[in-house]
C-alpha cells in the first residue's frame, strides 16, 4: 500500500478504537505523549486527521518529557511540531539523576523510568489543564504486555485503552489499540517521520523479556495467521468462572 491508503487504515483502525471505547469526547482536552518514536508521531497525526473530521470539538496538546540523558534531541522534536503546526511543550526533567540514586538492585532501569515518566506526564497535564493522556502503545504492545505478566508476573493482565490515571485527575487513552505495529513502521517510513532516540544508557535499552515475546508472536503468527487477533479478542472475552481469582468467585 501507499502512504495514502496506509493512513487511511491507521486512521480508520484508530477511529474504531475511540469509537469502541468512548475514548474522546466533546471539549476534551488531550495531552499527547511524544517520545520522539514512530508510534507516537503516528499518533499524533491520526488524531489531528480525526480532529478535522470530528461532530466534536477536542484539543491537541503535544507533550515531550525530557528524561535528561544528555543526547536526547529534543529540537529535531519541536522543528517537526513547528513544521507541521503543532504548538508543542517540552518538560524538562532530571529523571536520569533520579534514577541513578533510587534505582533498587534487580529492579528494571527500564520499568523505574517509565513510571518516572509517567509521573511527569501526570503533572504536565496537570499543569496545562489536560483532562487526559494519549498514549502511542499500539496492538503489538498490549498483546505482548499481555503474555509478559502471564509468563513473567503471574498475572492475567494487559493494558487497558482507558483508565483513571494513578493521581485520579486524568484519563489515560491509547487510541492505536487496533493498530498492528507493521502498518505503523511502513507509514512512518514512507512518511519520513523523524525516529528519535531518548538517548538512555546503552546497557539497559535493549528490553530482552519483550523481544523475547515478540519473536515468539511473530513465529506462532506464522502458524496461526490470526494468532494477534486472536489475543486481542481474548482480552475482551473473559470468562471469570473459568478462572481461579478467589476474589472473582468462591470454590
Amino acid at each position: 500500500m501507499n502512504e495514502q491508503k496506509l493512513f487511511g487504515k491507521i486512521r480508520r483502525l484508530t477511529g474504531k478504537a475511540i469509537g469502541d471505547f468512548n475514548l474522546i469526547e466533546d471539549n476534551d482536552r488531550i495531552l499527547v505523549a511524544i517520545s520522539g518514536g514512530k508510534d507516537s508521531w503516528t499518533l499524533l497525526h491520526v488524531l489531528t486527521e480525526l480532529q478535522r473530521r470530528a461532530p466534536i470539538r477536542y484539543e491537541l496538546i503535544p507533550v515531550t518529557i525530557d528524561p535528561g540523558f544528555g543526547d536526547f534531541d529534543t529540537g529535531n522534536i519541536r522543528d517537526h511540531l513547528e513544521q507541521h503546526g503543532f504548538n508543542g511543550h517540552i518538560e524538562h526533567t532530571k529523571i536520569n539523576k533520579v534514577i541513578d540514586s533510587h534505582l533498587r538492585p534487580g529492579t528494571s532501569y527500564c520499568s523505574f523510568c517509565a513510571r518516572l515518566r509517567r509521573g511527569a506526564l501526570y503533572a504536565t497535564a496537570e499543569q496545562l489543564g489536560c483532562n487526559k493522556v494519549a498514549l502511542g502503545h499500539h496492538l503489538d504492545d498490549h498483546i505482548e504486555t499481555l503474555l509478559l505478566n502471564q509468563f513473567y508476573s503471574g498475572t492475567l493482565a494487559a493494558m487497558s485503552p482507558k483508565l483513571q490515571a494513578d493521581n485520579g485527575r486524568q484519563t489515560v487513552i491509547r487510541p492505536l489499540i487496533y493498530v498492528e505495529e507493521p502498518l505503523i513502521e511502513q507509514w512512518a517510513q514512507l512518511k519520513g517521520l523523524p525516529q528519535i532516540d531518548c538517548s538512555c544508557p546503552a546497557l539497559v535499552r535493549r528490553d530482552q523479556k519483550r523481544q523475547r515475546i515478540k519473536q515468539l508472536v511473530t513465529a506462532l503468527s506464522e502458524e496461526i495467521p490470526e494468532l494477534k487477533k486472536s489475543l486481542l479478542n481474548a482480552m475482551g472475552n473473559v470468562q471469570p468462572r473459568h478462572l481461579l481469582d478467589k476474589q472473582l468467585k468462591e470454590f
